[in-house]
């Protein structure tokens, strides 16, 4: 066991990172420019008000949204339809044979950040146990928080084997998910290294498929995801559409940014990495809430690439409201804070991924809140205007706005509930098929959580919201072993 006076005194192995600046981090989630930036855009909407009215920059408003809800159709449609093109890399149990007779495997590291985890504890010991990898070439680091008693005894009650080592953190203000992973990679003495988080039942045989992948691909590939799922897809309403998302996000949305090169937003659990690649990137940023999607966007930045492959790990879907609203509101936390940070200098940003992606930068990044946070205000707009025929709400949308708006509301809300039915279908989840039309129902929650993001952005953007785990029981899992789902899903993709 490492205990936080070795973490603070760095013994043991431990790697250095590249250096990086204050700048490409959220240690400050404003920097002086963009302070100035910001008030500057709201001098100019009050000068605006004050010298042609609000009705031209209301107009103006709501034009740019609906173009912005427009793009987003556009664009998810063509990544569903991308993702349909077979985009997983998928390893043969050929290849897998191979593996195992071939040379010796690489030395693996798995990092699993842990707090309050106490109910799961003895489960995730399990689950990594289950792994299909040579144990002597295999290294589990458990990332601990020195006030976290509880987690603590648990893990201590364990018989753990000789390949799980404890690595406590040392008490602090700043608790995040990127700071405990960051002193773990520092100890890792793994070729590859993955996150897995404590709720995590990855397929067995999934670092061996890793390794596969890894070889197959060029060395531009830094990181490979797997597919996230659900054990508990039908646990209750909230369940069934937390899958259904997840569904259409790895298989939908996800494989086509991989096909056409783009920037993925990583999954917090189940990234592979090659680890002097990941060293060389920094580590991931400690202040940020949400580090995987900022992780996704650096890779990009260095015109580095991001793959899924076929392997599934399998996870707790959130089945209580207060629990999915802390979760949500954390994870839109984080990608405002990634927009901000990668933002600063929007030059160097788009040098850096050229045209098309610095485009899906702006779709994937700043358009998924932004849509978040402003779809309430267009509903309510509609459903005043369907009770009331104001004439003010008219004045905003002359023809082709209206159009626009027309296509976004209608088409785009269609297409939508569409494709989280295809989610579902191909996640072979079909009894949730039919609740899919109540899917904007989720979509308000969802907004409710991001403006809550919003005010946590403005009073507490570095405080990591909990998410409870250890929710559902062992009834509440599907009828059979996850191993046994992931071919049967495996195989309806293919």
């Amino acid at each position: 066991m490492i205990g936080p006076e070795d973490v603070k005194n760095g013994r043991g192995v431990v790697n250095k990172f590249a250096p990086r600046t204050k700048s490409e981090t959220a240690e400050v989630i404003l920097t002086i420019p963009q302070s100035i930036t910001a008030l500057a855009i709201i001098a100019c909407v009050v000068a605006s008000i004050i010298m042609f009215g609000y009705m031209p920059v209301l107009l103006g408003f709501a034009g740019t949204i609906t173009l912005i809800y427009v793009t987003v159709i556009i664009f998810k449609s063509l990544l569903t339809v991308k993702s349909l093109e077979s985009a997983l890399i998928k390893v043969s149990i050929e290849e897998l044979d191979a593996l195992t007779k071939g040379p010796e495997l690489p030395r693996y590291t798995i990092l699993v950040p842990l707090f309050d985890e106490h109910e799961i504890a003895s489960k995730l010991i399990m689950n990594l146990t289950n792994l299909d990898y040579p144990t002597d070439r295999l290294q589990i680091i458990l990332l601990l928080q020195e006030k976290d008693s509880q987690t603590l005894g648990e893990i201590n009650s364990q018989a753990l084997p000789p390949h799980f080592e404890v690595l406590i953190m040392p008490d602090s203000n700043l608790k995040t998910k990127p700071k405990a992973c960051n002193e773990g990679l520092k100890r890792a003495t793994g070729e590859f290294v993955v996150i897995y988080d404590a709720e995590d039942r990855p397929e067995p045989d999934q670092l061996k498929k890793a390794v596969v992948c890894f070889r197959k691909v060029s060395r531009r590939v830094a990181c490979i995801q797997a597919k996230l799922e659900y054990f508990n897809p039908q646990t209750n309403w909230i369940t069934r559409f937390f899958s259904a998302e997840y569904a259409t996000y790895f298989n939908l949305i996800l494989p086509g940014l991989g096909r056409l090169g783009m920037p993925v937003p990583l999954g917090g659990t189940s990234n592979h990495f090659r680890t002097q690649t990941l060293l060389g990137l920094g580590g991931w940023d400690m202040y940020n809430v949400t580090e995987d999607i900022d992780m996704g966007i650096r890779i990009a930045r260095r015109r580095l690439q991001v793959k899924l492959m076929d392997s599934v790990t399998w996870e707790e879907a959130n089945s209580h409201l207060g629990n999915l609203v802390r979760q949500r509101s954390r994870w839109k936390k984080g990608g405002m804070i990634t927009f901000l940070v990668h933002s600063r200098n929007l030059v160097s940003l788009y040098r850096d991924l050229g045209f098309v992606n610095f485009v899906s930068f702006m779709v994937i990044v700043m358009t998924t809140p932004l849509t978040l946070l402003v779809n309430p205000i267009f509903w309510f707009m509609t459903l005043a205007y369907q009770a009331t025929n104001a004439t003010f709400i008219e004045e905003l949308y002359p023809l082709p706005i209206f159009y626009l708006g027309i296509f976004s509301i209608a088409l785009g809300n269609v297409l939508f509930v569409l494709y989280v039915m295809m989610g579902c279908k191909v996640r072979g989840l079909h009894g949730n098929i039919k609740w899919m039309v109540f899917a904007p129902l989720y979509w308000a929650i969802l907004s409710f959580a991001t403006w809550k993001a919003l005010y946590q952005l403005a009073t507490r953007p570095h405080f990591w919201e909990k998410t409870n785990h250890g929710l559902v029981t062992e009834k509440d899992y599907l009828d059979h072993e996850a191993p046994k789902r992931s071919s049967a899903v495996s195989g309806a993709i293919r």
